[in-house]
């Protein structure tokens, strides 16, 4: 038994063990891209699915995994979207909204005009993020087609990738005897993306009030 990082309903092995493969690849629709699914453990979930997959637990074949997880995860960022272009203007209509307020709509939109498709790249590897940023962008109405060459990217790099990762490594009785560490990690490294741009972005900001004040 895999030891759980939260709930025990929501610890990775008792999910896949109870809801087998069909309920990885629905898990990681809802969480990639309808609100309800951002407390859901994606990352930690592909990983251990890998694992359970090199174990024999899931009998699935890999090859098979790798066409149809990334496709779980892109399917359910287009969704995101569309659930974004068409309804988030509604709901950010009212000015006196307090959670959904009209200034998020052109957070957004700046939000996408300094980071294009990269955002959604990213915002593939950081938990929670990847739940609303989809949403975001279609709220932001962010080309479509630009949205979905990088979602597609970003989606095969993510399940494709973290599958492919468990699979490889859940072999190593190392990374068995310390999942749990092992998922803490992954969790760590999904944030650094993010959290490099963040700086790099810092460090451009203040370089450029120093050139102004020179």
């Amino acid at each position: 038994m895999i030891p759980a990082l939260g709930p025990d309903w929501l610890d990775p092995d008792t999910l896949l063990r109870s809801l087998g493969f069909v309920g990885l690849l629905v898990i990681v629709f809802v969480e990639s891209g309808l609100l309800v699914g951002f407390f859901l453990p994606g990352d930690s979930l592909l990983f251990t699915g890998g694992l359970l997959i090199a174990t024999g637990v899931l009998t699935v074949p890999l090859w098979l995994a790798l066409v149809l997880v990334p496709l779980a995860a892109v399917l359910g960022d287009q969704c995101g979207y569309l659930i974004g272009r068409r309804l988030g203007p509604a709901v950010f209509r009212r000015a006196d909204a307090r959670i959904f307020k009209p200034q998020y709509v052109e957070d957004a939109y700046a939000f996408f005009d300094k980071y294009g498709g990269r955002a959604v790249l990213l915002a593939r590897f950081v938990p929670v993020v990847r739940t609303f940023v989809p949403v975001v962008a279609g709220v932001a109405k962010m080309d479509y087609r630009t949205f979905v060459s990088w979602n597609v990217i970003g989606g095969v790099l993510w399940g494709a990738g973290v599958t492919t990762l468990g699979y490889l490594l859940g072999g190593l009785a190392f990374v068995r005897d310390n999942i749990e560490v092992i998922l803490i990690l992954i969790v760590l490294v999904s944030v650094l993306p993010v959290a490099v741009e963040l700086l790099r972005g810092r460090a451009r900001a203040r370089a450029a009030r120093r050139t102004h004040r020179a």
